[in-house]
């Protein structure tokens, strides 16, 4: 069974007959209506608002004139209420014949039959009667009716329309087009024509069009409603930008890496879109009710009618009116909007932050996580390690070293081969060729350089390469390099080793309070590394957490991960969107952290924009004030239904007399636009979230204490 985007009501996909395509992914609806506001809402919205306008114009004449009738009154506001019914009120009409045709029932349905209920038996005492004034009819009861529920639909649609105020404002960032670069001149054309490798040209002031790296120029780039980063970003040749973002101060010329849907602001787009019809575990109560409720609604409404008119004597009239309100009141809007709101308002918050949620089990889980595990390199520390010296034994120079290192880590992605490549640029070495490049997971990578089979790698893998070992004191120079807390690449050919390079990274500023913020919400936080013992301890003291795991290969932080599960932790797993991968795929939670313009590729659950750990707690509390959000709503929507059915069934009548049911239809629509209201206005509040303020508003015993950037 699909999903309704619009209403949230079960559509069965086998007999389904109303059906957009967005992209590549098909929708079923479960009318028009909600075909056309999900298509088309600006034009949905507008008539919407001159449906609602029409329905009110008329329906108040319609009352008054109820209770103060004059001669032929009848007759007026038979036809006044007959345009209700008929414009306002086609479109529920209109969804209640797809309903049939598609062989199912919907929200629809209990407004049409309701309302109509109400005026065919109007409309049958004015024709019996000859327009006699002060006749038993409730025009007003249907006509009130449609106006209710239309002003409560169009509420909706609008707190809606705010709600997705973030997707817009992304969708707003991205340029019509852009300066090309063709043979040394300039050229204006549309973003869309532009490839992967074009030339691209950013003056100050303008949008960067497309992703891409920059090759010439320096500037600073606004990227706040990109990332959430408040900061402009200082850019210059090698670094990646992301489009949609601000160019600030100076020009810059960039090679565009991923264009249209491919690009960074594209998937943002897309995830915040896609996280509102997420499908939150939550919600399967709600939707095995929603899909039997229209038909128990109805047997319902019959009983009462049926029950008030032979046990109850209490006539023709207010049977027919005990049916109305029951069906009125037991519309299930509120039970289909209930996690879809949340889950958008929440979706619309992160991307504002720099926090991309990828549907509703994300939010579902991270309520649940206990445990966070913390990759190292690119998490905890920088990501960019930098070499501070190179060694040299067996008759070669540390410059023939260094060479041959850059040389072998130039076909990799990893953080140290763009560490060689600067010492080797800045010694001013030249960087022969490697072949058959490899690359050891965990290990190390291997090569050919001139002509020779070469090798860098961890101490490990150097044992495993060297025959004989590496000499003595080339270990005990690795001994103290990893003492002082630098990681050693040792490099060599063949059966030998010949010299190793260190490597520093530093911790990122702010991770020691960071780590903090999510102690002080009653998680267990865990640093894995690939990197050696004490070069580890050394860096989670540094950040403040006291459990690490050192010299872990890729399968290994699997088997942690694993390991941990079996023992009923819940494990949100934070790391590099690329790199971890495997581990971002296995925890329960992946959250990728700085992908920036590697959105498309990351394995996580959510992906946070900015290089800043203290997202990795704002992401989780944002999941749980959503699902916080989402069991108010639902239980809002539930005791909503179980407490006015038995009212509109009669059960106040003893109290109040039957006379009740004079009013009731129209109280029970009121009441039912209300409850809808009630629950997107509930999800809006998610809009007040703020992680800064939840850091300064921390309690005493929680809040990071401040410390030095290590």
């Amino acid at each position: 069974m699909a999903k309704d985007p619009i209403c949230g009501m079960y559509v069965d996909e086998t007999t389904a007959t109303i059906v957009s395509v967005l992209g590549d992914k098909k929708y079923y609806f479960c009318s028009t209506g909600c075909k056309e506001q999900f298509d088309e809402p600006e034009i949905a919205l507008r008539k919407n608002k001159i449906a609602t306008s029409v329905s009110w114009l008329l329906g108040i004449p319609v009352l008054i004139i109820t209770y103060a009738p004059f001669q032929y009154s009848s007759y007026l506001i038979f036809a006044l209420a007959t345009i209700v019914q008929f414009y306002p009120g086609m479109r529920f009409y209109r969804g209640f014949i797809d309903g049939l045709r598609s062989k199912s029932t919907n929200m629809d349905t209990l407004i049409a039959v309701g309302t109509t209920t109400a005026y065919v038996y109007s409309a049958l005492m004015v024709i019996i009667h000859a327009g006699a004034a002060g006749i038993g009819v409730y025009f007003d009861a249907s006509a009130l009716i449609i106006a209710l529920i239309r002003t409560g639909g169009l509420m909706e649609d609008m707190t809606k329309e705010r709600a997705a105020s973030a997707t817009l404002r992304l969708m707003e960032l991205q340029p019509s087009t852009a300066r090309l670069i063709v043979n040394g001149k300039e050229e204006n054309v549309p973003v869309e024509q532009l490839d992967s490798g074009d030339m691209v040209l950013v003056k100050p002031g303008e949008r960067v069009p497309v992703d891409g790296v920059v090759r010439e120029g320096r500037s600073e780039v606004d990227q706040s409603l990109v990332t959430g980063e408040s900061v402009p970003v200082p850019v210059a040749p090698g670094d990646s930008v992301i489009g949609g973002s601000m160019n600030t101060t100076g020009s810059f010329t960039l090679e565009a890496t991923t264009v249209g849907q491919d690009s960074a602001l594209s998937k943002i787009i897309e995830m915040v879109t896609d996280a509102k019809e997420g499908r939150a575990s939550i919600q399967k109560l709600a939707d095995r009710v929603s899909s039997y409720f229209v038909p128990i609604v109805v047997t319902a409404a019959l009983v009462s009618a049926f029950s008030w008119f032979f046990a109850g004597r209490v006539g023709l009239t207010f049977s027919i009116l005990a049916f109305v309100s029951v069906i009125v009141v037991a519309c299930p809007c509120a039970l289909g909007i209930a996690t879809p709101a949340a889950l958008m308002v929440g979706a619309g918050k992160g991307a504002e932050n720099g926090i991309l949620i990828k549907g509703g089990e994300a939010l579902e889980i991270s309520r649940k996580v206990d445990t966070v595990l913390l990759d190292k390199t690119g998490t905890i520390t920088r990501g960019m390690p930098s070499v501070t010296a190179v060694r040299a034994t067996g008759g070669k120079s540390a410059d023939e070293v260094a060479s041959i290192f850059a040389s072998l880590e130039s076909f990799s992605e990893h953080p140290v081969a763009r560490a060689a490549a600067a010492w080797a640029a800045e010694k001013g070495l030249s960087i022969p060729r490697a072949q058959d490049f490899a690359s050891i997971p965990g290990k190390g990578v291997t090569g050919r350089v001139d002509g020779r089979l070469c090798w860098a790698g961890n101490p490990a893998f150097a044992m495993e390469m060297s025959n004989p070992p590496p000499a003595r004191h080339l270990m005990q120079s690795v001994t103290e390099s990893e003492d002082s807390g630098k990681t050693v690449v040792l490099i060599g050919s063949e059966g030998s080793c010949f010299g190793l390079a260190e490597l520093e990274d530093s911790v990122r500023p702010g991770v020691r309070d960071a780590v903090s913020e999510l102690k002080g919400m009653g998680l267990d936080v865990i640093m894995l590394t690939g990197d050696n013992e004490r070069a580890a301890r050394l860096v989670s003291e540094a950040a403040g957490i006291t459990n690490y795991r050192a010299g872990l290969r890729p399968e290994e932080k699997q088997q942690v991960i694993s390991e941990l599960q079996k023992g009923g932790h819940v494990v949100a797993m934070v790391g590099d969107g690329v790199n971890d991968a495997p581990s971002l795929a296995l925890a329960d939670l992946g959250i990728a952290i700085g992908s920036g313009t590697d959105v498309a590729k990351s394995s996580g659950n959510m992906i946070l924009m900015k290089n800043d750990l203290h997202d990795v707690a704002a992401a989780l509390m944002l999941g749980r004030r959503t699902i916080a959000k989402i069991k108010q709503n639902l239980f809002w929507a539930f005791a909503y239904n179980s407490a006015l059915i038995p009212v509109a069934a009669g059960v106040l009548v003893p109290f109040f007399g039957i006379g009740m049911y004079n009013y009731l239809p129209m109280v029970s629509a009121l009441a039912m636009a209300f409850s809808s209201t009630t629950v997107v206005t509930n999800s809006l509040l998610l809009k007040r979230f703020n992680p800064g303020r939840l850091r300064r508003d921390a309690p005493e015993g929680s809040r990071p204490a401040k410390t030095s950037p290590a």
